[in-house]
């Protein structure tokens, strides 16, 4: 992987339903909402644009624990789709940075545990040599980068569900931007893969 022109970017990347929820409220941890639409064409392909780029990963402990957990697994898997295998491989292998306040060592291979805020973080990543920085799903970490205006691709996957409710990713009070439109696929049910760049 080579170092992106212009520097490092952040990408964020998360799912969200048609009335703008990443997860319900009275269960978050409940995604089975997301399932059917995660293993769609346009899904992979999205996810696949993502992490082709990257040479880190920045997760919150909980996404951290979910991914490590469960990704690994797809590797060697018996009727795996290669995209999901990719992702698994890449996971595995990549510089893996984990933001905890709770967690002092890390279970995984290629990980580091920071406690510091999202922002400085970030900052000191883009700072050093390599590709796109990648934040999948991580609600918690993405929140924080938004309203640091720390963000440079916003990448959006909209499921044609209501929730009726929950935790939503943009909140009242982050920074004025202007985005641009890099790439939108529709896909198989009606789910929406959106990519924007920040206009700087």
């Amino acid at each position: 992987m080579t170092e992106q022109a212009g520097g490092r970017r952040v990408v964020v990347n998360m799912n969200l339903s048609l009335d703008g929820c990443y997860a319900r409220q009275d269960a978050p941890e409940d995604m089975r909402w997301v399932m059917p639409f995660a293993v769609t064409d346009v899904a992979r392909d999205h996810m696949s644009g993502l992490w082709e780029t990257a040479t880190t990963v920045l997760l919150g402990r909980v996404n951290a624990e979910g991914f490590m957990g469960f990704w690994p697994s797809v590797i060697g898997m018996e009727g795996a789709d290669p995209r999901d295998e990719g992702f698994a491989k890449w996971l595995v292998g990549v510089e893996k940075v984990v933001m905890s306040s709770t967690l002092k060592e890390a279970p995984w291979e290629r990980t580091r545990v920071v406690d510091r805020p999202a922002a400085e973080v970030a900052a000191a990543l883009k700072a050093g040599e390599g590709g796109d920085i990648l934040v999948p799903s991580s609600a918690s970490v993405i929140k924080a980068l938004l309203a640091a205006d720390m963000v440079d691709r916003l990448s959006i996957m909209i499921f044609p569900v209501f929730l009726g409710g929950g935790p939503r990713l943009f909140e009242d009070g982050l920074p004025e931007a202007r985005w641009t439109l890099a790439t939108q696929a529709a896909g198989e049910h009606g789910a929406l893969s959106l990519v924007y760049d920040r206009a700087r």
